[in-house]
């Protein structure tokens, strides 16, 4: 049976290279060539694992039983490689909540480190990026919960950092963001983005107003729904535009000191009720606007309140960092 794994409302399904080779499913043995070959073999393994079985689709939910798929890993100790498979066959280049539930699957298999840090290697196909992308991860305690640390380094702003391409600039409290007109034209509201990269390239749309924050069912009708995927999806399901390779769309609501309330619709998957590395690059674009301040912020998401992290040195953000928990469903 395959293994679920929930973390803040994000479901992936976590299985090993060899069980997707046993449905017939020609996975390469090598993570890298694995990820350059993705059209080959991913759409097939994101049936064979993630479809709803016949008749058992629950009214008004998601195409799949998971928002995802983690392949890996590809040995039996650490640094582990891993593929993130998006529902539609795409690769992302990284997920916080995926890499917390890979993470306690490890941990679950008695292959996490104890005692230690332990690097996990996602390997993708995009080209603006390096591939693997490397994630220090550590098991912890976080108000007496149990879980595990992301380093997921220091990030990088604005279109350049996300090869956004045709967007004009825009300033914010003294900080230079980017005008997507794509978005503005959707909502007046949302004239006002900063792009960051944790890993993932991310587009944080910052809001003065609890409604001009998107609920997910919205996210999920027609005219906004499509909308949407022609900004966040790389083409040929959506326009690429502004980023050609696709890019994660949140938007973000200072709530009070050091808590942010933020929608995600991911690339590749739609409307989530959690992304980890969508909170992490929330923190980053608030800060930056001076909504925050480095040390802990918490980020707060329909699935879930995300505590991020972020380190400052020299009037710069170095580190940021994602504390998550996942559970295996039954």
């Amino acid at each position: 049976m395959t293994p679920f794994y929930d973390a803040r409302g994000n479901i992936y399904a976590v299985v090993a290279p060899d069980v997707v080779r046993r449905e017939g499913i020609d996975l390469p043995q090598q993570a890298g060539l694995a990820a350059q070959t993705r059209a080959a073999w991913a759409m097939s393994a994101i049936e064979a694992f993630c479809a709803w079985a016949p008749g058992m689709q629950p009214p008004g939910s998601k195409d799949h039983r998971s928002d995802g798929l983690l392949v890996g890993p590809f040995q039996s100790a650490p640094p582990f490689d891993l593929l993130i498979v998006n529902t539609d066959g795409t690769l992302a280049e990284r997920s916080g909540n995926g890499l917390t539930i890979f993470s306690q699957a490890l941990s679950d298999q008695g292959l996490f480190p104890e005692g230690e840090a332990c690097v996990l290697r996602v390997h993708h196909d995009k080209a603006d990026t390096p591939s693997p992308g490397e994630t220090s991860v550590s098991a912890a305690q976080v108000e007496g919960v149990q879980g595990f640390w992301l380093d997921l380094g220091k990030p990088a702003f604005g279109p350049e950092a996300v090869s956004a391409h045709g967007v004009e600039g825009v300033t914010m409290n003294g900080r230079e963001l980017s005008h997507v007109q794509p978005l503005s034209a959707l909502d007046p509201a949302w004239s006002r983005s900063q792009f960051v990269r944790v890993g993932n390239p991310h587009c944080v749309t910052l809001v003065e107003d609890a409604q001009a924050l998107p609920a997910n069912e919205q996210m999920r009708e027609a005219r906004l729904s499509e909308g949407l995927t022609q900004i966040a999806y790389a083409m040929p399901t959506g326009a690429g535009r502004p980023c050609p390779a696709g890019i994660n769309l949140q938007w973000a609501m200072r709530e009070s000191e050091g808590r942010i309330a933020a929608r995600v619709f991911e690339r590749g998957e739609g409307p989530t009720a959690s992304s980890g590395t969508s909170a992490s690059a929330v923190a980053c674009a608030a800060w930056r606007v001076g909504w925050v301040a480095a040390g802990e912020v918490k980020v707060v998401m329909p699935g879930g309140t995300a505590p991020i992290l972020l380190e400052e040195m020299g009037g710069e953000l170095s580190r940021v960092s994602l504390f998550g928990t996942a559970r295996l469903m039954q």
